[in-house]
């Protein structure tokens, strides 16, 4: 019998470790590989659809986003500098690469930490825009976030679909490819920004990013007991039109998924927020705290915004 246990065991072991090793491909894939695609995002009665462009040359990593549904929007990006153009408002929006991550460019460097929050473990074989690939699953350790599958291109690595599930396991968002060649060659000339674009008005993000890594903590607001699991990313201010006082953002992430708190001044507001609202899989959860509203909003459980919100506190400064 201990032989058998044992046995189990040492299996359990191998096939999480098949897991992270083709978690960590699939990873890589998104970041090193050459690939054009069409892709759908779907989230309740949304349906979206994006075309991506990504290689790799001598000058880092290039990126080409078209979203094809509704206004239009063409964003290029080379390694960390985006530039975004949105015709319909005549404006080309310049800044850095923020927390949002793309598809199929969904997973972080660090595999493993996932293992401190996620069970990781093999899926199902299925098939997706005629491409075979291999699913892995990540059950959360707790009920502060979702089920994620991930499903890579056997011959590739590439992310070919991405699975939010709901602990009754149902699906809540999904991304999946629709058309996608692995490979071959890219025009280059189609990542250059347009001459048209100066015709237009460039707006550059002026945001101000704080170290998230620092002690000295300059902002005023910090969150005493984040849900365990989770980050902090990233801090920052944004100035707001007609307000003194600039609005306080801060990003945790548990590698997965993120959740933004924002601390801004009540003055001004019509009607402050207050409560939970549900879009999806996105849950918002807001609270007012002397003169400021406190707001934290994210892909996750009702249970894990309301959770920050409430764990916000002035550090006095």
């Amino acid at each position: 019998a201990a032989l058998i246990g044992l046995s189990g065991n040492v299996q359990a072991d191998n096939h999480s470790i098949d897991a992270l090793t083709w978690l960590k491909k699939i990873e890589a894939a998104s970041h090193q590989l050459t690939y054009t695609g069409t892709y759908v995002y779907q989230q309740a009665s949304r349906v979206e659809t994006s075309k991506i462009t990504h290689f790799l040359d001598e000058n880092g990593d290039h990126e080409k986003l078209d979203i094809l549904d509704g206004p239009a929007k063409e964003t290029i990006r080379l390694n960390d500098d985006v530039y975004c153009f949105i015709p319909d408002s005549k404006m080309v929006k310049v800044g850095k690469r923020n927390t949002r991550k793309f598809f199929p460019a969904l997973l972080p460097k660090e595999i493993d930490k996932l293992t401190e929050s996620y069970i990781v473990k093999m899926g199902d074989m299925e098939r997706v825009a005629g491409h075979e690939c291999r699913a892995v699953v990540l059950e959360p350790k707790d009920e502060l976030r979702y089920t994620y599958k991930f499903c890579g291109d056997v011959a590739s690595g590439l992310l070919v679909k991405s699975t939010l599930l709901n602990k009754k396991n149902e699906i809540v968002s999904q991304f999946s490819f629709t058309h996608l060649n692995v490979g071959g060659q890219v025009d280059k000339s189609k990542f250059k920004p347009k001459a048209i674009w100066k015709k237009h008005t460039w707006q550059t993000d002026t945001t101000v990013v704080s170290d998230a890594n620092s002690s000295a903590n300059e902002l005023g607001w910090i969150v005493k007991q984040p849900p365990l699991g989770f980050i902090k990313t990233k801090e920052m201010k944004r100035a707001l039109p007609g307000k003194s006082i600039p609005m306080i953002h801060m990003v945790y992430s548990d590698g997965l998924t993120t959740v933004s708190i924002f601390v801004e001044p009540v003055a001004g507001m019509e009607r402050p927020m207050q409560g939970l609202s549900t879009q999806g899989p996105v849950n918002v959860f807001a609270k007012l705290s002397n003169e400021y509203q406190i707001t934290a909003v994210g892909e996750v459980p009702a249970a894990t915004v309301t959770q920050f919100a409430n764990s916000v506190v002035s550090t006095g400064q």
